[in-house]
């Protein structure tokens, strides 16, 4: 008796292997968990300590110290951390992108420098006291930089290498201009000193409700600009012909890494590495596409930065240690591993 065997299966009848598309959107989603994860511990975690059902009832029934610990302080800190990490993310890859630079960061064309250097002439020359001051000013210094940036790096005419230049060359000369100011004036010092360091231990609702806008803004026109610049990573010539627009795209590009930028070193203070880091690492594993690598960076970028802060809360208890000290801590070796291994794919 003959039994009808199993047919073979066949290329129509095979499941079909997860496109690359699929595991990115696959990866980004457990991006957003990991994300959440690390936003509830910022909440739970803190240098007092508090139990898990403290933190319960001062984030949703207490509105006595355990509420003024956990809504008034972190739930504040963790949404500015949110904010702030996702803007110097996608601020650095966009950077990375117009200068054709994997290590470029925001400090590159001196949009921390001129967000710095106006905080020093707000305190010393204007009086300027309170936080909410120091963002108005630090915006303001930022944009003007990253607009001399541009118009000395040839405006309409503008290469990767001429914005890097005069990046670094007015970078030198604000930073000179801070620590003779900073020197001269002990007051000036004194203030600036926990500014500098880039801490989200002052955050509040009032510094969240300044920056948001230009954050939201800045957010949109960045991954707006996905396709144009992925056009321009392929050469000028090549852009050209797919019909990228190379000006208007590489000033858009400017105003909407000055906007998150400034913004977030308004509020926070220079943090470094994160617009470095984070970029550079969802590149490669998504490759070179923006349209992949700017939402990665989105969402990564606060991943480091509130993972950073609750270290820092944690291991100088009762005190703290500033994220911008535990991201330079984090990133001085990554920052060489990475100079180390593109030198390495380069010989």
């Amino acid at each position: 008796m003959l039994v009808d065997s199993p047919p073979e299966p066949s290329a129509e009848t095979a499941p079909a292997p997860p496109t690359r598309r699929a595991i990115r959107a696959a990866g980004l989603v457990v991006s957003l968990a990991v994300l959440v994860l690390v936003a509830l511990a910022s909440i739970a975690i803190g240098a007092k300590e508090l139990s898990l059902e403290q933190v319960w009832h001062g984030l949703f029934e207490d509105s006595g110290t355990y509420g003024d610990v956990v809504v008034g302080e972190r739930l504040s800190r963790t949404v500015l951390g949110l904010l702030v990490g996702a803007a110097l993310g996608l601020s650095g890859a966009v950077l990375q992108a117009l200068t054709r630079n994997p290590l470029a960061d925001p400090g590159l064309l001196g949009i921390n420098a001129g967000a710095s250097a106006a905080v020093v002439t707000a305190i010393t020359f204007f009086g300027v006291t309170s936080l909410s001051g120091y963002v108005w000013f630090a915006f303001a210094g930022a944009a003007v930089v990253g607009a001399l940036v541009y118009f000395l790096g040839g405006s309409r005419g503008a290469t990767p290498v001429r914005l890097a230049l005069a990046g670094t060359a007015i970078s030198a000369a604000l930073y000179g201009y801070l620590q003779a100011v900073m020197i001269t004036d002990e007051a000036a010092l004194g203030k600036m000193r926990f500014w500098t360091v880039g801490s989200l231990a002052s955050a509040t609702n009032t510094t969240i409700e300044q920056v948001l806008p230009f954050i939201a803004a800045g957010t949109v026109l960045a991954l707006a600009l996905a396709r144009p610049l992925n056009a321009m990573a392929m050469g000028d010539d090549t852009a050209r012909a797919l019909g990228a627009h190379l000006n208007r795209t590489r000033g858009l590009s400017m105003a909407a890494a000055t906007v998150l930028c400034g913004a977030a070193t308004a509020a926070c203070g220079p943090i470094v590495f994160v617009g470095l880091m984070v970029p550079h690492v969802v590149r490669s594993f998504t490759g070179p596409d923006l349209r992949w690598i700017l939402p990665y960076a989105t969402v990564l970028s606060p991943v480091l930065l509130l993972g950073a802060d609750v270290i820092g809360r944690m291991v100088a208890r009762p005190a703290e240690l500033q994220v911008g000290i535990v991201t330079a801590i984090l990133g001085g070796p990554v920052f060489i591993f990475l100079v180390r291994r593109r030198r390495t794919a380069q010989l």
